[in-house]
């Protein structure tokens, strides 16, 4: 098999946000030589398009491995309908023009054997050429599609402990649901730091909060807490709730936790929502997990407890333009911390048991930080993405950067964040 590229740049007059308003339509029919064009879902959830062209009968299916609003990019894959082909993987972005307008780059990388490699190439830049010039016509005259219909209400919530060797306590949503949506908090965080999110999901999915082991209502373990504990402490609540299927959705500490279940329990996993974090300390040496304990546990050893360095902690935490009373929440959740739970995750999370295999990883995710977050930058994150994206058997992923935020996205911008969360909770299966 030989292997090329496709790579069309063209600048256009029309600007970003109008091109990027039509292209972000995965089925939509605005590529002139498309004549009818269908979505459809696979088992995953994953959305594909199935569409005919002018002058064929043949039936082409493509399926979507990557979608960014805030960066403006989409990819795919072909499934099914060119002849020969071993691997058709495309990819476009567009980006603001340097004189203004707007540059569009779609490339696609593709397998295939010769002479059908020449012959499949070709065509495809003569469809991405034609794709360009209807995006951009269609830009100037405004012609897009209408933005989505308001979400629904959020829904109530109640509290409730689950007793066992070590007590959990959830904050849930009512009904059941085979899927359930368990929001995991960071390290500085609780259970509560999710209730906006926690009501927008439950009219969803039935949809829980956990505080993890020693955190709010939750006990401590009676050893020092690991990461199978913390799977353990998911498999009880999934069993506890009546769940077959599970979406997790993790910030920072949280998302490392997530993963790690993920990588062990693919087979349960509906969707996977990460923002914040995603591999912690999984990549980094001794010596620099030591480190980020030791400078986080001195403030301890000297006697203090978190609620006498909380507000140092939320200076970091906290974007630029964070209210008064975002920046009072975050203290108030980090004050709340017990000095002997901070140890405990400190040294949870310095001792990771794995590097991650993303190859591991068949579901569905999303990835989200913060556009101030200095814990977990946008380029940190959206290169943890493009790896899923990669290594993924089946990929499936989504990133975005949340405009205004820093680490606690979900916290300082939950309107931004719980519009994508619901669009990708709303194309789960369920």
């Amino acid at each position: 098999m030989a292997r090329d590229q496709v790579q069309v740049i063209r600048h256009v007059a029309a600007s970003p946000e109008a091109v990027w308003a039509i292209a972000r339509d995965f089925c939509g029919a605005w590529h002139p030589a498309i004549t009818t064009i269908r979505a459809e879902r696979d088992g995953r959830g994953a959305l594909i398009r199935a569409f005919q062209a002018a002058g064929e009968d043949t039936l082409y299916r493509e399926e979507l491995t990557w979608f960014s609003d805030s960066d403006r990019t989409i990819g795919y894959r072909h499934l099914e309908g060119i002849a020969d082909v071993e691997a058709y993987d495309a990819h476009m972005a567009v980006e603001p023009g340097e004189n203004g307008g707007s540059t569009i780059r779609w490339t696609a990388a593709v397998t295939a054997p010769e002479p059908r490699l020449s012959a499949i190439c070709a065509g495809t830049g003569a469809v991405f050429e034609a794709g360009i010039e209807a995006l951009d016509r269609r830009a100037h005259a405004g012609d897009w599609p209408v933005p989505a219909a308001a979400r629904p209400a959020p829904v109530a919530t109640e509290d409730l402990i689950l007793d066992g060797t070590p007590d959990l306590a959830l904050t849930v949503t009512p009904g059941e649901s085979p899927t359930l949506c368990l929001f995991l908090h960071g390290i500085g965080g609780a259970r509560w730091n999710w209730l906006p999110q926690l009501g927008a999901a439950g009219a969803v999915m039935r949809a829980a909060a956990l505080d993890l082991r020693g955190y709010g209502g939750s006990a401590l373990g009676p050893a020092a807490s690991t990461v199978e504990d913390y799977c353990a402490d998911i498999l009880r609540i999934r069993s506890a709730l009546g769940a077959e299927k599970l979406v997790l959705a993790g910030l920072s500490y949280g998302s490392w936790i997530a993963t790690s279940f993920a990588m062990r329990h693919p087979e349960l996993m509906a969707g996977l929502v990460l923002s914040g974090g995603c591999t912690g300390m999984s990549e980094a040496g001794v010596e620099e997990r030591e480190a980020f304990r030791r400078s986080r546990q001195v403030p301890l050893d000297a006697g203090q407890t978190p609620a006498d360095f909380a507000p140092a902690v939320v200076q970091v935490l906290a974007g630029p333009d964070a209210p008064a009373g975002i920046r009072e929440q975050l203290l108030a959740s980090m004050a709340a911390i017990p000095a002997a739970t901070y140890r405990d995750a400190l040294n949870c999370f310095t001792h990771p048991p794995e590097r991650f295999d993303f190859s591991r990883l068949s579901m569905p995710v999303l990835m989200m930080t913060g556009a101030y977050d200095r814990l977990a930058s946008p380029a940190e994150i959206r290169g943890v993405a493009g790896r899923i994206h990669a290594e993924a058997p089946m990929p499936d992923v989504r990133y975005e950067t949340i405009a205004d935020a820093g680490h606690v996205c979900n916290v300082e911008r939950p309107d931004a964040y719980n519009a994508i969360l619901l669009d990708f909770l709303g194309k789960l299966p369920r």
